[in-house]
């Protein structure tokens, strides 16, 4: 048993030379030291042996073994090293290579112009107030002089999620939540930005969810031309101190009087082009004196006070500024459309 043991290990040993992948390290450790293996089968001829030979066949055992085990350690950390060198030579990164550049993002050109918007107004003395995009019937319609049935809700078509819960038509419900929630005292200087939906078919000048910007002034002796001089202050800041408007009478059921408001067109200085089909203007907004229900409802007395109000869509003055032919650029995240404002 002794010999057998001695040619078991000389075997082992020179198998394991050979030796280079963790998987055949594997292999041979279970031929030879397993439950199974080698080593095994002879030991277990070991019940035939004298009382004195076990001993010593199971010393020359142990130390078949501890060769073996000796051999497959030394080989495991051979492999492992060389695997660890070819990877490092392999995944070497130079770092003295230069960066790879990301494209830069930007503002989106809506955003860009609503906080333009805002800064204006923010100057001029305004704040801002924000209010639920699901609005009830009465503070989108009742509140501002459109009772139900009213003809003048067919030009604002909306989503209903109930008779009484939609989805809001324009910002102006924050202006009378805003009026309410300051229980008549004055003034009252707000902008109030946010989307707005309607139902209409998406088109070039359409969409059936667009940003609105919204204006309320409430308090003592709030006239027609201070109206006029806020809008004139805020086209000269946003399209360039040349700006000048002018008032065209017009009609909405929470304003009296109401006008919409031209400028003259940015890209001719108002000599007239294809732009603005040769008239010199261009619509961006519509305005106000406050109605006197209006004011009722939110809470203030049409005898004591008067004011205010405007609205215009974002894009509608994105178009305008930037010389945009069609609202649906902003919407498709076509990064060559939007790649250009990056410098603006």
């Amino acid at each position: 048993m002794k010999e057998k043991l001695e040619a078991l290990r000389i075997e082992a040993l020179a198998a394991l030379e050979q030796i280079d992948q963790a998987s055949s390290l594997q292999e041979l450790r279970v031929k030879y030291l397993g439950k199974k293996g080698a080593l095994t089968e002879v030991l277990r001829g070991m019940g035939g042996l004298s009382a004195e030979e076990r001993p010593v066949i199971g010393q020359v055992a142990n130390d078949v073994r501890a060769a073996i085990e000796e051999v497959i350690e030394r080989k495991q950390n051979e492999i492992q090293q060389a695997e660890t060198n070819r990877r490092l030579r392999e995944e070497t990164i130079d770092v003295t290579l230069p960066g790879r550049q990301l494209p830069a993002g930007a503002v989106h050109p809506l955003n860009k112009v609503a906080q333009e918007i805002e800064d204006i107004f923010v100057g001029l003395g305004y704040s801002i107030a924000e209010g639920p995009e699901v609005e009830t019937d009465y503070y989108n319609f009742e509140a501002l002089n459109l009772p139900k049935d009213h003809p003048a809700r067919d030009m604002q078509d909306t989503f209903y999620i109930t008779e009484e819960i939609l989805m809001r038509t324009q910002t102006s419900p924050v202006q009378v939540r805003t009026m309410q929630a300051h229980r008549g005292e004055t003034p009252i200087r707000v902008i109030c930005p946010g989307k707005v939906y309607r139902r209409d078919d998406d088109d070039a000048t359409h969409s059936f969810q667009f940003n609105q910007v919204e204006g309320l002034v409430v308090g003592k002796n709030i006239r027609m031309s201070d109206l006029k001089g806020t809008l004139l202050q805020f086209a000269q800041q946003m399209f360039g101190e040349h700006t000048q408007i002018r008032l065209r009478p017009s009609f909405f059921p929470f304003t009296e009087p109401s006008a919409e408001v031209d400028v003259t067109c940015a890209q001719c200085g108002g000599s007239g082009c294809r732009m603005c089909k040769g008239t010199g203007w261009l619509e961006i907004l519509g305005c106000g004196m406050v109605h006197p229900r209006v004011l009722e409802m939110g809470g203030y007395d049409p005898e004591e006070v008067t004011g205010f109000a405007f609205g215009m869509g974002i894009e509608r003055i994105a178009l305008l500024k930037y010389g945009i032919d069609d609202i649906r650029h902003f919407y498709t995240n076509d990064t060559r459309f939007l790649s250009q404002f990056a410098r603006m």
